[in-house]
């Protein structure tokens, strides 16, 4: 039914003559609302397109296909980001917010655009990465870095088996591509339903091995140089952690939703803020980053309850998460929640509310070293019975908001020679050990073009001066000034044995994250000149070009050897960019590319 209606609303789209995105916008908002749908993205949209002309039931519209050119903003933060979603499956929550909809994941709507592209591939995850990959390529976008990101509910709960040939067939539809095995088809038409079990798929060709994909991909064309799982936190253990690596995850989705045990209980939850605190510390310890998902408006909270959340939440060490995904309370039917809310006995944030909230959170509580990825979840409004319904909050609050998150400063496609870079440096406490987030911004931190991320799990307080902080990097090589040794702190792996490559009881640092951003570059692309001779390229192609990345890891290798007394660096690599690491002297030991100091 979804396809269809998108067939429709492209079979009269192509007989137009749009002379404008913005005449082509208001064209798709009323057909879709007058059909009681959510709108598709103009990429879902083209792929529709590509296929009807391929299929000579249209014919090519020029202006058509201008007016549906997305937007920049996909892979200017450096990265192309495609999201899948598993199978139907029943979850271990009972939380009275989530909707229950047959043949459904947990939680999602199949009115959702990331449900629709997902029930259209038939939750095939190669067909789900093929057909994004194509349809981002048809809008313009680069997409030889990909951020995957598997959603669908609590992914620790499916079975080890399922999990790793959902993982397998992802790199495989990565690595073949723009081949697609078994089918032709952007679809990948392999047969049944939402019931169509991955065990049945995969039978359908040689047994794929995760390893093997993983390997291919290290020199694919399509490299997945970040891998996200979502899940609960009281599914995290050392287990889980070790379980999530060899799959090659690198960051972390956890269902925080409130950090205040009696909320989390009035909501049925199944879990409290024990099990948030404990996720947090195992997850940072072996380097993953973590995106925290927190629902501000939930049954027993407050305005001034929710915004104290925020402020524990990085004001207390104990949390001190990496991401934010903030997705307010809405009712929807078939939920818990909806009958209370009929009976009188729950009341939903308002859109003004919300929208002070945000305003207040962005403004006063996010510090520079978070990025706030979302805020608000995709419910389409004919869903949603309660709460705010708000679209196009960040555009809202734009005049408003002086938010210093890395999203609201990412330079994205504004880059220019001239441009001033020097390095800053934040340490603060986490999970009992020390975070040192280096950042390469402007002289005014406004503009962010470069991050790193380095944890010392129960580290000593750092030795005081020396480093590059404020040093102009546009012409010049950092200067490393000597530091003392502190004492050492524990190893990065904790317990962890099987992972540590190391016996040594000498402290060894890890790496969570670097990330340079602007226009998503080929990672395949090095130059080897100097810094300044770059400039005229990085103008037009952005600063991934200018390495920025590899400046950031000698700082880190330094801070962690000078201030810190690490014999070793850890970092938490992506499949995809293995072989950049190894160029830096890095090699793999177990799931983590490792380099003597």
């Amino acid at each position: 039914m979804i396809k269809d209606l998108q067939e429709k609303f492209i079979m009269l789209a192509s007989g137009k003559n749009f002379k404008n995105s913005k005449a082509f916008l208001k064209f798709k908002k009323s057909f879709f609302s007058e059909n009681k749908s959510s709108q598709p993205t103009n990429a879902d949209l083209r792929e529709i397109y590509e296929e009807l002309v391929f299929q000579k039931k249209i014919v090519r519209n020029k202006a058509l296909e201008k007016a549906m050119l997305s937007r920049s903003i996909r892979t200017q933060s450096g990265v192309a980001v495609i999201a899948v979603l598993t199978k139907p499956s029943t979850c271990p929550g009972k939380c009275i917010f989530c909707p229950t909809e047959k043949n459904m994941p947990k939680s999602y709507l199949s009115n959702e655009p990331a449900v629709m592209r997902a029930i259209m591939n038939k939750f095939n995850p190669y067909s789900q990465v093929q057909s994004r990959i194509k349809a981002l390529e048809l809008n313009g976008h680069s997409t030889e870095k990909i951020e995957l990101i598997v959603m669908g509910g609590t992914f620790s709960y499916f079975p080890k088996s399922y999990q790793k040939k959902f993982i397998s067939e992802c790199f495989r539809a990565a690595n073949d591509y723009p081949v697609s095995s078994p089918s032709s088809s952007l679809r990948g038409r392999l047969g049944g339903g939402a019931k169509n079990t991955l065990s049945k798929i995969v039978s359908k060709k040689k047994k794929v091995d995760l390893t093997h994909e993983q390997k291919r991909n290290e020199k694919a064309l399509h490299k997945i140089v970040g891998l996200t799982l979502e899940t609960r936190p009281d599914y995290i253990d050392k287990k889980e952690i070790l379980n999530f690596r060899k799959l090659g995850a690198t960051r972390v989705e956890l269902g925080i939703q409130s950090v205040y045990d009696n909320v989390l209980e009035k909501n049925n939850r199944g879990h409290g803020k024990k099990e948030i605190v404990n996720a947090t510390k195992l997850l940072k310890d072996a380097g993953f980053k973590i995106n925290y998902h927190m629902m501000p408006g939930l049954l027993g909270s407050s305005y001034k309850k929710d915004v104290n959340m925020f402020k524990e939440l990085f004001s207390n060490p104990e949390f001190q998460p990496d991401m934010l995904k903030i997705y307010p309370t809405v009712v929807v039917r078939n939920s818990e929640l909806y009958k209370l809310w009929k009976k009188g006995k729950y009341k939903a944030l308002s859109d003004k509310n919300f929208q002070r909230m945000i305003i207040d959170i962005k403004n006063n509580i996010i510090p520079p070293y978070v990025r706030i990825q979302r805020l608000i979840r995709d419910v389409p409004v004919p869903s949603i019975e309660a709460g705010p319904k708000v679209s196009n909050l960040r555009q809202i609050i734009e005049k408003e908001s002086k938010c210093k998150c890395i999203r609201c400063r990412e330079i994205k496609g504004g880059y220019k020679a001239k441009n001033k870079i020097i390095l800053d440096r934040i340490d603060y406490a986490a999970s009992e050990g020390k975070e040192i987030f280096l950042q390469l911004v402007s002289p005014n931190k406004k503009k962010l073009y470069a991050l790193l991320r380095l944890r010392i799990p129960q580290a000593s307080p750092p030795s005081q001066g020396g480093g590059w902080e404020g040093v102009d990097l546009t012409n010049s090589t950092p200067n490393h000034s000597s530091h003392s040794r502190p004492k050492s702190s524990k190893h990065i792996f904790g317990s962890f044995e099987c992972e540590s490559p190391s016996n040594s009881s000498r402290p060894m640092a890890i790496i969570r994250e670097i990330h340079t951003y602007g226009k998503l570059a080929d990672i395949s692309k090095r130059d080897k000149n100097s810094l300044p001779a770059m400039h005229a390229k990085a103008s037009q192609e952005g600063p991934q070009h200018i390495g920025l990345g590899k400046k950031l890891v000698l700082e880190a290798e330094r801070v962690a050897r000078e201030e810190f007394g690490a014999e070793k660096i850890a970092v938490i690599s992506g499949v995809g960019v293995r072989n950049y690491y190894r160029k830096l002297g890095y090699r793999l030991k177990d799931t983590y590319m490792i380099k003597s100091l």
